[in-house]
């Protein structure tokens, strides 16, 4: 058993991987013991991901605000505190805050061969507010 004491520092969301303003926070990073990775993904109004995959999937679950998520040809849809999403394995998608609210989530996600995403463009900013 491994105990971190303490929050985990917050870092900013890469410009190649986020529009907006975002911070993660690393609660489990992939290592030779696990290879799952767990962000709490804090998004300010606008915010949000660029296109992307993961090769096993993803689970996001909403902790505070109100937020937006889409799969690649489907429609934008509205999520809020106490939401969850799972995203099937390759299934390319993007989310973060609505357009005047903060949202946040925890992200949970498999590495595999070291990565755990594919990133694509950045979405434009012709969705519904």
């Amino acid at each position: 058993m491994h105990i971190r004491r303490g929050s985990a520092a917050s870092d900013p969301g890469p410009e190649q991987q986020f529009t907006g303003n975002v911070w993660l926070d690393k609660i489990a990073v992939p290592s030779e013991v696990s290879p799952i990775a767990v962000y709490s993904v804090h998004f300010h109004p606008g915010a949000h991901t660029a296109w992307h995959a993961h090769p096993r999937g993803q689970v996001l679950h909403v902790t505070e605000g109100t937020g937006l998520v889409q799969r690649r040809g489907g429609e934008v849809e509205q999520i809020r505190a106490g939401d969850t999403v799972w995203t099937e394995a390759g299934e390319w998608h993007w989310h973060g805050a609505g357009p005047r609210t903060f949202m946040t989530h925890l992200a949970v996600q498999e590495a595999v061969d070291g990565s755990t995403a594919e990133w694509g463009e950045h979405v434009t900013d012709e969705y519904p507010a």
